[in-house]
Order: C-alpha cells, then structure tokens, then sequence
C-alpha cells in the first residue's frame, strides 16, 4: 500500500486510492536496464475519489480532461526518469500533487474594463483614415 499523498493543506488522498505500475524503464540504466522494472506509472481514479467533493471532481475533469485516461476519469503519471524504481515513484508522486494542485487552484474572475478615450480615438482614427483610403480607390473622375 502506498503512502498518503498531500495535495495541499485542504486534501490529502489516501494510499487505497492510488495505483502504481511499474515497468522497464527505455532511459538510463546501464547493464541492467532490460533486468529491471524501474519505470513508475501512477493511477488515481478521480470520479471515485472519496476525499474530492463533487466541485473538486468537475475542476479537476475540467482543468485536467486531456490528461484523463479510462472514460476520461482516471489521472496517470508515468515517470522513468531515474535509474531508481523509488525515485521515479518519487517523481510521479510529486507531479501528480502539482496537476491536482493545480486544477484545485482557484481561478481569478476577469474584471471587465472599459477602453480609454485615447484608445477610442485612436480606434475611430484608423478606421476613418482606412475609409479614406477605400474611398481613393473608387472610380477616377478624370477617366470620364
């Protein structure tokens, strides 16, 4: 069983509630690269999480949807970074905090602004300046 993972100081997900995977790493490893199983692929299932409330769960799905795998409700990091089945686990441990961390960040609303006489104007010069231009391509009275 693996270790709880803190996300922030709000959500904790327990160890029952991730998966890990291991595999043969394709990165560094000298000699014993095709003995080993160092590559690490961490699973948690989101939808089915019992510390995410039902907001977390539609934030996390919408912020990290492309990410999903399983029906679009199963987060998977994979690391193999290192020579060490520990520190790859390490490492996907780690970046799935951040994900998750991430996608439970609140986001700020944007504050709608009004624009600036000055660029008003600017905005009404162009496009007057544009009409003229238009306008001087029209039929040339001398060719009559």
């Amino acid at each position: 069983m693996l270790d709880p993972l803190v996300v922030n100081g709000r959500v904790t997900i327990p160890g029952d509630e991730l998966e890990a995977k291991t595999s043969r790493a394709s990165g560094p490893g000298g000699q014993h690269v095709n003995k080993l199983e160092t590559a690490v692929e961490l699973r948690f299932a989101t939808g089915e999480s019992r510390v995410l409330s039902n907001n977390d769960k539609a934030r996390v799905e919408e912020v990290l949807g492309s990410r999903l795998i399983g029906g679009g409700r199963i987060l998977a990091v994979r690391s193999q970074a290192h020579r060490s089945q520990r520190r790859n686990l390490d490492a996907a441990r780690e970046r799935m905090a951040s994900l998750i961390r991430e996608a439970l960040a609140p986001r700020k609303t944007r504050k709608p602004t009004k624009p600036t006489r000055g660029s008003q104007r600017r905005r009404l010069d162009s496009k007057k300046k544009r009409s003229d231009i238009k306008r001087q391509r029209g039929r040339n009275p001398r060719d009559d």
